[in-house]
This record gives C-alpha cells, sequence and structure tokens, in this order.
C-alpha cells in the first residue's frame, strides 16, 4: 500500500458506490458520504489511513465490524457490509447527520442532554450485557440521526471480557479513564468516558485531570439537574474505578429510577400547565392507542413533537409541511426527492412524482400491506399500499380516496380518510378540518 495515497474525489467510484464528498478523518481512518449505486440509498464508507494498513489495525477493523454484527440496537451503528477492493479495506454503515461532538458545538437544551445521556447508557449497557467494552466512548463516535437519534460506532479498539485484557492505553485524550490509561480498561472505563460526555452536555465544560469534584462548571451543572442526578454524574466520574458502577447495565438502572426528577426543577416541564395542555396529552395518548399501529404514526413531528406517518404531507396536529420525510423509514431504500422509504423492485416513488428511481432489483417483493389495485388496465403488477399517491409500477395517479380502516369520516376537499375527532388538518391534502 502506498504511504501517500490521496483521498477519493467527488463522483469516484469505489466497487457500486460512488463518492459524494469527504466526511471527516479520525486517527484510523477517513469517512467518506457515498451512495450505492444498486440500491440508492446514500451510506457512509471508512477507510483505514494507508499508513496503518498494518496486520495488527487490520485486525482491529476485523474487530470492529465481528464486535458490530454481533449488536442489534437502536442506538449501535450497524454495518452494512465491510470487503476489500482495491487492496483497501472498506466498512459500509448508514449515513448520519453529524457526531455529537458536531450538535455539542451549539447550545443543547437540558431535556435534549438527558436523552442522549439515556441513549448512551442504553448503548454501553447492551455492549456490556454481552461483554464487549468499547475502550473509545467519545463525541466523536455516537453518530447523530434524524430525530436526534444517537448510535455508537468505531469499536475498532473494543475488548471482549472472553480475551486477556492486556490493552495499550489507547483511546482518545480528554475522555480515558485514569486506569484505561494505564492499559487496565475495564466496563468501569466506559462509564468514566460517558460520564465525562453527559458531565459537557450539561455544564458547558469538559473537566480535566485530576478530576478532582467539583470540577469547573459545576455552578451551571447545579442550575440543569437535580441532586440525585449530580450524585449519579459524581460516582460515574470517580477517579477509584472500584467507587464507580460495575456496569452500564446498573448505571442505567440507577438512572431511571431518577430520570424524571434528574432536571433541577427550573428546567422541568409543569405536570399541569393548563386544562388544554393536560387535554392535549390524553387525546394524543388515545389516538396512539386507537390508530397508532393502524396507520404507522411513530414518527414524531418537527415542529410540534405529535406522532405522523410517513405518507403524510402534513402533520395533522399543527399543519406543518412535510415535503420530505426525516427520520427513519420502513423500507430498504429511499426516494431521493421526497426521502421516504421505497421497495427494491418499484419502478417510481408512490409517494411523490418524482422520476424513475428503479427498479433496483429483478425480485419481486411481496407485502402483507398491498391492499389495492392499480386502476390502469396496462399495469402488470397493480398492487397498491394505503395512502400511496401514485403507482409505484406504472405512475398512474391514484384516484381512489383512501380511507382509514373502520372510520367513515372523511376530508371534504380529498376525500381521503379523515379523524376529525382527533385531527385539526387533513394530512393528505392539508385542508383544515372543522369539528
Amino acid at each position: 500500500m502506498a504511504a501517500g495515497r490521496k483521498r477519493l474525489r467527488p463522483r469516484q467510484k469505489l466497487a457500486h458506490y460512488r463518492i459524494v464528498r469527504y466526511l471527516a478523518s479520525g486517527g484510523y481512518a477517513e469517512v467518506y458520504h457515498a451512495v450505492d449505486t444498486i440500491l440508492g440509498i446514500p451510506c457512509a464508507l471508512k477507510l483505514p489511513h494507508p499508513h496503518l494498513i498494518d496486520d495488527e489495525s487490520l485486525d482491529d477493523f476485523r474487530r470492529e465490524v465481528r464486535i458490530s454484527a454481533r449488536l442489534d440496537h437502536p442506538n449501535i451503528m450497524p454495518i452494512f457490509s465491510a470487503f476489500f477492493v482495491d487492496g483497501r479495506f472498506v466498512v459500509v454503515s448508514p449515513l448520519g447527520e453529524g457526531t455529537l461532538s458536531d450538535r455539542l458545538e451549539s447550545r443543547l437544551p437540558a431535556r435534549t442532554a438527558l436523552d442522549f445521556t439515556a441513549q448512551i447508557l442504553e448503548a454501553l449497557a447492551f455492549a456490556h450485557q454481552r461483554k464487549i467494552i468499547h475502550c473509545d466512548v467519545t463525541p466523536d463516535n455516537f453518530i447523530l440521526f434524524p430525530g436526534d437519534r444517537l448510535k455508537l460506532t468505531d469499536f475498532g479498539l473494543a475488548r471482549t471480557m472472553f480475551r486477556t485484557l492486556n490493552g495499550s492505553g489507547r483511546g482518545t485524550v480528554g475522555y480515558l479513564a485514569p486506569e484505561q490509561a494505564m492499559g487496565k480498561p475495564s466496563f468501569r472505563s466506559d462509564l468514566f468516558s460517558a460520564g465525562l460526555i453527559a458531565y459537557r452536555m450539561f455544564a458547558g465544560v469538559l473537566p480535566e485531570w485530576p478530576y478532582e469534584w467539583p470540577p469547573s462548571g459545576s455552578d451551571r451543572l447545579r442550575k440543569k439537574v437535580s441532586p440525585p442526578m449530580i450524585a449519579l454524574l459524581r460516582r460515574m466520574l470517580e477517579v477509584d474505578a472500584r467507587k464507580r458502577f460495575a456496569d452500564a447495565g446498573v448505571a442505567l438502572a440507577a438512572f431511571r429510577r431518577i430520570r424524571n426528577r434528574a432536571l433541577s426543577p427550573g428546567t422541568r416541564r409543569k405536570k399541569r400547565i393548563s386544562k388544554q395542555g393536560d387535554w392535549r396529552m390524553i387525546r394524543l395518548r388515545e389516538f396512539r392507542r386507537r390508530f397508532g399501529a393502524l396507520l404507522e404514526t411513530g414518527h414524531p413531528c418537527p415542529r410540534c413533537g405529535a406522532p405522523v406517518s410517513e405518507p403524510m404531507r402534513a402533520c395533522p396536529w399543527c399543519g406543518a409541511k412535510r415535503k420530505t420525510h426525516r427520520g427513519e423509514h420502513r423500507f430498504p431504500a429511499r426516494c431521493p426527492r421526497c426521502r421516504r422509504g421505497v421497495k427494491l423492485d418499484w419502478t417510481y416513488c408512490p409517494w411523490c412524482y418524482g422520476g424513475k428511481i428503479g427498479p433496483a432489483s429483478n425480485r419481486c417483493y411481496t407485502d402483507r400491506r398491498y391492499s389495492g389495485r392499480c386502476a390502469n388496465p396496462g399495469c402488470v403488477e397493480k398492487d397498491l399500499m394505503p395512502f400511496m399517491r401514485y403507482c409505484p409500477w406504472c405512475r398512474r395517479k391514484v384516484k381512489r380516496p383512501w380511507r382509514i380502516e373502520g372510520i367513515r369520516e372523511k376530508c371534504p376537499r380529498c376525500s381521503w380518510g379523515a379523524l376529525k375527532e382527533y385531527w385539526r388538518y387533513c394530512p393528505w391534502c392539508t385542508h383544515r378540518l372543522r369539528r
């Protein structure tokens, strides 16, 4: 491997991946935004630095792939594939919006910091339960996805408890536990690093050696979180590893016990703001119980936080337009125009009038959600799913009004199913509904 290999250029191809742009470079690899030209989906390519390509470093990357393959969790980054091409080792994973480190460059609300803390502990608890120590828990190794979802990545330094822990003190300076710097990593080392991240999120400053309590920024910390939360952070940041929680599972259980009272009274939302606020929460809860699964409203509206589904063109609660979908999707690929999920055997996006997208596979995929038929007599496949606007096979506009199962109510403008008891706007045509 040549020591001075240049960075990949935009539009350059690596196997069936086309490079879009360079993203970042870490201590072990460089990362690129790429597009899978077969599936048509964006992804991230991680390539080890050429000067690090030796047997030991390749073992680290192979270990990362094998460990990640064992960890199926919403807060742990999955790996699509890993392969050698042109003498380079490539790891392919989902493409996020940035890192937690990038997010910490701007103001972080206390409630978001609390949610991030929970996700960090969830990811580590899942790994620790499977006897895996990450050894490099830093904001750079948490990738941010839509909906403020964090996913832990880079298990290249991980060690398992089935192996002899003769670590070399590797990790990221600034987030390294004292015992890990001496070559003795453990589950408690990951917790120390997680405690540093959580402290920085709440206090805005990263504690430094010798980690004496209280660190700098403690005044700001006391304004944001309650004494029980401060006690939890202090235990995670104990210099003596024996005084910390045994692993992230124990820490997560302690965090869950105090989560509802973790924030200081000044930052908590009042439980009873008004009768109208109480009624809205009851209405949302009842809607989720009755229609959440049927309409697949598993996504929060970016404006009001109320539940919306992928096909909806507007939030039925606040009327916010949804030309593009933000968040995870229920299909293996995305439409490049509206960002909604599509199946690999579809020729067109059924949610918007975008250009041809496929098919990306010759295989015909069945699905229990197909419940309608295309009216075009020349259409070969004809299968439609509820609330499709166009046929995914022939692109003909769907003229039949879709109804909600078991509900007779409809929008007076588009005649599609509408829940006037709950919604203020029609999610299909954005018309304001009258109750």
